[in-house]
């Protein structure tokens, strides 16, 4: 159970950093620092209403202003720091995701209401231990299940069902082709780095709640791992996001079971040994690209 909800979170994450390789072909850096932002909001949130134990309804909206929140973020980053860069070389690109991340990650530390000492998460949901065939969990693992999958099938429904989902596919497939057809190219990838950073920020929360100790360094380790969550699965593939996520997470716990040392390590060699027999992972795809 603990493998799931740890693989959930991860699935989250990985979700934007597939969702952004598979439109305009960049690997996000700065995208594990999103969850950082996303935690950060809702920390100070919950500490305008007074600490923890507000509402559910509260809990609810401070999540909810936190996403979006933060998925404007990445649309401004997207903006000010990837989008001039769209017809120059992918390094370029690359290394000024590293330097966002960078950014992201060491401008909070100046500021004096945040700065590097890491800061107790609040209590956002009360714990209840349940037993359920045998198997124990308690309640926040159960709700940090449900809300991921819950906005893992709303994006299904998002990408697959809706006209934005249809130009996200068009513009994945072909950029001048959909500019062609009357779509905004512009505003397509702007939804595609919001969507990313508010479920990055979801993903952030969530794991909060868990490990209840936030500071501007947890999207480094975090988003690392999603990262390879999602070549796991095969980068630009949203399934394969999940289920990398989730295979990540179990792999971890798995591993940690036998010796706290290997948790770590068990999603990367589970990594390496799928590169070295599936190169495009468990359901990417080879493309052939033009010249």
């Amino acid at each position: 159970m603990y493998g799931l909800q740890l693989g959930s979170i991860y699935a989250l994450i990985a979700l934007g950093y597939t969702m952004v390789y598979g439109i305009i072909g960049l690997i996000n850096f700065a995208h594990g620092d999103f969850l950082m932002v996303g935690a950060f909001i809702v920390f100070f949130l919950v500490q305008a209403l007074g600490g923890g134990h507000i509402p559910y309804i509260l809990v609810a909206a401070v999540i909810i202003i936190g996403m979006v929140l933060t998925g404007l973020l990445g649309v401004a980053t997207e903006r000010i720091a990837y989008k001039p860069l769209r017809k120059k070389p992918r390094l370029s690109a690359l290394i000024t995701a590293i330097g966002v991340s960078m950014f992201l990650e060491n401008f909070p530390r100046a500021l004096p209401f945040i700065g590097p000492a890491p800061r107790p998460f609040p209590e956002l949901f009360p714990m209840r231990d349940f037993n359920i065939g045998g198997v124990g969990t308690n309640s926040v693992q159960l709700l940090m299940i449900a809300f991921s999958i819950i906005l893992m099938i709303g994006l299904h429904y998002i990408t697959t069902r809706t006209k934005v989902g249809s130009q996200m596919r068009a513009v994945q497939f072909d950029k001048d082709a959909a500019a062609l057809m009357g779509i905004n190219v512009n505003n397509v990838i702007s939804i595609t780095f919001f969507i990313g950073a508010a479920l990055a920020a979801a993903g952030g929360v969530f794991y909060s709640s868990i490990y209840p100790m936030i500071d501007v360094y947890m999207g480094i380790w975090l988003g690392t791992k999603a990262f390879v969550a999602a070549v796991l699965g095969g980068i630009g593939d949203i399934r394969g996001a999940m289920i990398g996520g989730f295979i990540m997470g179990v792999a971890e716990v798995l591993a940690t079971a036998v010796n706290s040392d290997l948790g770590y390590g068990a999603g990367f060699v589970i990594l390496i040994l799928i590169l070295l027999f599936k190169p495009a992972g468990i359901m990417g795809k080879f493309t052939i690209e033009k010249v």
